[in-house]
Order: structure tokens, then sequence, then C-alpha cells
């Protein structure tokens, strides 16, 4: 219904379990190199739990996706089964033939072993994945168990990924259930998609549908963040209801009143008087805390210094008994980054550009340099940026520098996320970050090396330790992308034109190769299968669709003069 109104080639919000839509956050990165490292041990089990509505389905899908082509695979989705039932479903996917009136495990089992030992001895694998499994009973279960005993003198036949909610975790963590516990090769609990990630989340499924302009205004994404604590479906089921209330106003854009209303019309009890409940015991604390300090300041005027150091602790929380810990927003670093260095300067480093005001070198410099910021921040800026890319910013261009950009080629990506994310990207951006006084300054980070940042501000570039940038950002970012020629950010087999054309040759320059082809301007097969490999070369989705992410990755690989990179280049 709302589709042409916000030109959307299709739903962006489905809550089908659609691999294209997978937005690769750290976490459903994780949970997918989890499972696809748990597939290269070769036997045993790999687990992969998560609450309802956090994508595990999502997951398994796009893991299916990347299965090599030599390895058949059973889908078990209704695990609510008798042991013989299980097998008897296992060998109905993999197309076994056992006698039709059989109820005996043994024959089932001895047909599924022969079935698995002629597919080894052609060099195939054999993948069973079951979802939901925290339906299995325990006697199903041990019965799994027991086909991970079907082997040869060397090999596993037969790899058994279980994909389910916590209870799973419960339920294998039983004494009668310790033999197979032993044999999980690999597990991960994939939690709700981080706060700082929900905005990425929201623009990645409407850009696979066919837009990039921004639909969701800051605020509504910030209820949209609270109401559904990062669950992707509880995003969807939102954001969809969301965009049908927009439609029905006339209006471009969701804010916050929308999303309000359609949180009381979908999520019922969730939004109201639950989600009221749920504040009333943290509101309570919040109040006595409130009373406590202003007592005390007013008896004894130093004293809250004393209550501030006993909960804080030095600005850790003291860990109260039953409680865990709260983190603020995970910016942990990739698994083979290097320890974050204590704490240094800033260091002023030699430019073009006029010298760095001086006297500013301690630890509070960048705060200081920040909160001397002025309007024309903004557009020196944006000037630094487009002259990483070569172009001018002409003076009488304003104020819509995006237009300025896309007029030569480049396309602005707003975002939100961590420096893995930035690092992943390669590419110079303009961060937003906030003074003490409540001001958002861009400044441009134009090098990433290591743990350490080399900023521009204004028209000063200095060098600081990311730690020391974290504590004025908090994710928000803009990144210029070289586009094709007529703009698309949305690519897949069957689809022809000059932006195919352009697809074709950044691949053929990142792979060193000859994509030749009857039609060069064709999405065909061929150019489908180089699609794939560069995706999993570069750990994305390995859908073969071409959106933001690939198209980001695309410009990062390309050994084009005029692309700048993020990383130094080695001298």
């Amino acid at each position: 219904m709302y589709l042409k109104h916000f030109n959307l080639s299709e739903r962006p919000f489905s809550i089908t379990p659609d691999p294209r839509f997978l937005y690769m956050s750290d976490r459903h990165r994780e949970a997918l190199a989890h499972l696809l490292y748990g597939l290269g041990e070769g036997g045993g089990f790999v687990q992969l739990t998560g609450e309802v509505g956090t994508g595990k389905t999502t997951i398994c899908r796009c893991l299916l996706e990347q299965v090599p082509e030599n390895v058949d695979v059973a889908l078990v989705l209704n695990p609510k089964v008798t042991a013989e039932e299980l097998i008897a479903t296992v060998c109905d996917e993999l197309g076994v033939d056992y006698p039709p009136e059989t109820h005996s495990i043994k024959t089932l089992t001895d047909v599924l072993n022969r079935h698995l030992l002629s597919a080894y001895a052609r060099g195939r694998r054999t993948i069973l994945i079951i979802d939901e499994a925290q339906n299995l009973s325990p006697e199903v279960l041990e019965q799994v168990r027991l086909l991970t005993n079907l082997e040869t003198a060397t090999k596993k036949l037969l790899q058994i990924i279980l994909i389910g909610q916590p209870e799973l975790r419960a339920l294998l963590a039983r004494e009668e259930m310790r033999q197979l516990a032993q044999r999980v090769t690999a597990r991960y609990h994939l939690e709700p998609i981080a706060q700082h990630d929900i905005n990425g989340y929201i623009q990645h499924r409407l850009e696979i549908c066919g837009t990039s302009h921004i639909v969701f205004r800051k605020r509504a994404v910030d209820l949209i963040r609270r109401l559904s604590g990062g669950i992707p479906r509880l995003i969807n089921v939102l954001c969809d209801r969301a965009l049908l209330g927009a439609y029905v106003e006339g209006k471009s854009q969701v804010d916050r009143r929308i999303v309000k209303k359609a949180a009381q019309e979908v999520l019922a009890d969730e939004a109201g008087q639950s989600g009221n409940r749920r504040w009333v015991v943290p509101g309570l604390v919040s109040l006595t805390m409130a009373i406590l300090i202003a007592a005390v300041s007013y008896y004894h005027p130093w004293g809250w210094l004393d209550i501030r150091a006993a909960l804080f602790n030095g600005g850790n929380a003291l860990p109260v008994a039953g409680v865990p810990p709260v983190s603020g927003r995970d910016r942990s670093p990739p698994p083979n980054a290097k320890p974050v260095p204590n704490p240094v300067d800033v260091v002023p480093v030699q430019t073009s550009a006029p010298v760095p005001k001086t006297g500013v070198q301690d630890e509070t410099s960048l705060g200081t340099l920040l909160s001397a910021a002025d309007e024309s921040y903004d557009r020196l800026a944006w000037t630094t940026l487009l002259a990483q890319w070569s172009i001018v910013l002409p003076r009488e261009v304003k104020p819509d520098i995006c237009k300025f950009a896309s007029s030569n080629g480049l396309r602005c990506s707003f975002g939100n996320g961590t420096w893995a994310n930035l690092r992943f990207y390669d590419l110079p951006v303009i961060l937003k970050l906030d003074t003490e006084a409540g001001r958002r300054v861009p400044v441009v980070l134009q090098h990433l090396d290591g743990t350490v940042a080399e900023l521009v501000v204004g028209e000063d570039r200095y060098r600081a330790p990311v730690e020391q940038v974290d504590r004025y950002w908090h994710g928000d970012y803009i990144l210029l992308l070289r586009v094709p020629p007529n703009g698309t950010m949305f690519m897949k087999a069957g689809m022809a034109g000059p932006d195919v054309g352009w697809l074709r040759e950044q691949i053929e320059g990142i792979q060193g190769i000859d994509l030749a082809a009857p039609d060069p301007l064709y999405f065909d097969d061929g150019l489908h299968q180089n699609v794939l490999d560069f995706q999993r070369s570069n750990g994305l989705a390995a859908d073969g669709i071409v959106g933001k992410n690939t198209i980001i990755r695309l410009n990062s690989q390309s050994s084009h003069p005029g692309v700048p990179k993020l990383a130094r280049e080695p001298s």
C-alpha cells in the first residue's frame, strides 16, 4: 500500500527470514563466523541460541547461501516429533528411500548410514540443521547425538547444527545431556542488535528495497530503539506499521508521534501497561537517589562526593548482588586488533593547512579545540572530505553539498557505527563530535592507523588515540561513495544497463579477471558468481545482491588512484 509513496520495490520490514535483508551487525557477523567455523571442524555439533526474533533463522538462511556445492543439507523446521519421525524427516530431506511402513529406528538409521557412506565416497559432506531445537525432547536429542556416531575410521559423516531459543542452553546443561554437550565444537548466543546499530539496520533494509533517503527521523529511531530493545522482529513490526501510518497521513518521513501510534496498535501491552510497569522500580530507585543526594547536599554540601565515590568507584559501577554490570555502547575492537595503548597527548601533524594552534597538547586539548568551533566548521569538513576525492568545493555551492557530490558521481551515506565499522569500510569519513556544551562539530577522519586517528578539525590536523576521540563520538558518520553512473544502489541477477556495466568493471579491476560476456551490460550468472566470491572474501552477506555495503567495499577495494583510503598506504 505504501510502496509507491516511499518509492520502494517491496516491503522492507517483512518478518520472513529473507537472507537478502540480513544486516551484518558485529553480533550477526560473529554468529555467522561461529557457524562457519563449526562446519569447518568436520563433525559434532554447532549450537546457535538467541531470544525470539533476534535473527537466528535469517542467519541460518544466510549460511545456506554460503554452503559449498559439494555439501548436502537436511533442514528440520518442526522438531516436535518422535525419534523415528525425526530420522524419517532427515531421510526425506536428503532424498533417501526407506520402507514406507517402517517404524524401526534401526531400519531408518541403517539406510541413512548407507546413504552417508555413499555420499562420502563421492566426495560430498552432509549437514543436518535443526531449527527451534529447544522443542526437542531429551529422548529425541539423545537419538540426534547417536547420529553423530555414523562415521568412518577417520571422519564423521554428519555435521549437526542446533538453532534455538535460550531454553536450548538450559536443556543441554542437564546432567543427562552432558555427552551431547561435550560434542559441541562451536556455540554462540545471539544478543539483540546493539543500540547504535539500529539506525543502520533500518536504513539497510530500506536501501535493499530501493531508497537511500532518510525515511525515519532521529527521534523516531530513538523511540523504536527503546520500544524494541534491539529485537529485529519487533523493529520490523514497528517500522512496517509506522510506514503505513506515514502514508495514511501523506508524510514523506516517519516522526516520533507516528511511531508511538504504531506501537499502540501493534505492541499492545508491551508498549503500554507492561512498559509502564517495567519502569516503576527503576523510577522509584532514581527518585529515592535524587532525594538522598539533595538531602545530603543541603545538610552536608560536600557529602555527595562521598556518595558518588561509593556508587561509581571512579567511573565503574560497583557490583550489586544479582545485577550484572551495565555497559555502554559496544566499542569492542575486532578480534585481531592490538591492545589500545594508554592515552597520549594530542600531537599536531605538519600539513600544508595553517599551523595548528599552540597550547592544545594536553589530554583535554581536543575538547578545547571542539569548543572553539563555529558554523564554518561544517563547510570546512565537507571541503576536506571532497578534497580526499580530488574534488574542489566551489564557494557558491550551499547548502546542499550532497547534491553537489552527486553531480560528481559521489553519494553521501549517513550511518551510525563503531571503529570496527570504519576500519572495515576503509574510507575517510566525517565524524560528528559532541562538545561539553552539547553542540555537534563535524570533523574529518582522514586516516586510522591502528589505534591512532588522524583528524582534520576546521583547518587543523591532529593525531589522537581513538579512545580519546571516543569521549566525543557517539557513532554518527558520513562517508562518500563512488556510485554507478545512474546511481543505482541495488543490483541483482537479471538486471541490465550501464550500472551493471560499471559493476562488471569494478569486479574485473579488483579481482584481476576478464568477465567477457555477450552483453556486458547484463547481470548474468557469471557476474553473479563473481559477486558472491567478492562478498565471501570480504566478510559480506553472500547473497549475490549488490547493495550499499557491497558498493562500499567495492570502493575501498578499488585500485583506482582517485579513491582515498582510511588506512594509510604503506610507504
